[in-house]
């Protein structure tokens, strides 16, 4: 792979935008993801942070260490040495859903919708493995990737005011895994008890951008048991990583 086709914005006084594209592509995320794992990995003086988004990296630097001119450079040769076999590591975090029901009160309207049986569209959920494009919004929130579109259906033309944590929701093409309690718009149909943000972790946030997920159907003895372990701290989600349960 290699990452010729970029430009490089500033954004304020200390950072800037690769940017790679304007659109939504797992290519064109894939190298967002892949400059993000190198210059992680180089461990440049100055770079204070680096934020992946669909299409474009967020570099933080410190001008004081690190100048602008300075940074482009650094940029520009690492992506001109080739990054042929490189890619930024990758896992596949099993979250348990808990769908229809009281925990996703939308599925009957995305199965009418549809034009599918409420089991066509679990099946039909849980089939990908969904890639992290990004993580924004909330703590932990997922922008994901690779939703079948037969399920695409649109939002609430009224948001609700208070979305439990855990709640798995389709809006437009677009599914996703509420972190924590907040407002939105998109249609419920199922719950998770699986904490994608928890402060009481050494990682605080489970997974990163880059990572993918795949939604795993349980029942509600199931989904209570999961939910004890998690309050009391002892849950650990497992994942894929190199073709692996963790």
């Amino acid at each position: 792979m290699h990452l010729t086709d970029f430009r490089i914005l500033p954004v304020g006084d200390s950072a800037v935008s690769v940017e790679f594209g304007n659109r939504i592509d797992p290519g064109i995320n894939a190298k967002v993801h892949t400059l993000c794992s190198l210059l992680s990995e180089k461990k440049i003086p100055g770079i204070a942070d680096v934020i992946p988004t669909f299409c474009a990296l967020l570099i933080c630097y410190d001008p004081c260490v690190i100048r602008f001119g300075k940074l482009c450079e650094e940029i520009e040769r690492i992506t001109a040495a080739g990054l042929e076999g490189v890619s930024a590591p990758s896992r596949t975090f099993l979250i348990s859903v808990c769908y229809g029901g009281e925990y996703g009160e939308d599925l009957p309207y995305v199965a009418e919708h549809a034009g599918l049986s409420e089991r066509e569209v679990i099946l039909r959920h849980c089939a990908p493995d969904y890639l992290i494009y990004m993580l924004g919004f909330l703590p932990g929130f997922s922008y994901l990737g690779g939703m079948d579109p037969t399920l695409e259906t649109p939002r609430l033309s009224q948001p609700r005011q208070r979305i439990p944590a855990g709640s798995v929701g389709i809006g437009g093409n677009q599914t996703g895994l509420y972190p924590m309690d907040s407002p939105g718009g998109w249609r419920l149909i199922g719950r998770s008890p699986v904490r994608p943000y928890d402060p009481r972790r050494k990682e605080q946030i489970l997974y990163r951008a880059g990572d993918k997920i795949r939604f795993v159907p349980i029942d509600e003895k199931q989904y209570l048991e999961i939910e004890a372990a998690a309050t009391a701290g002892t849950y650990e989600c497992p994942y894929l990583e190199g073709g692996r349960t963790q």
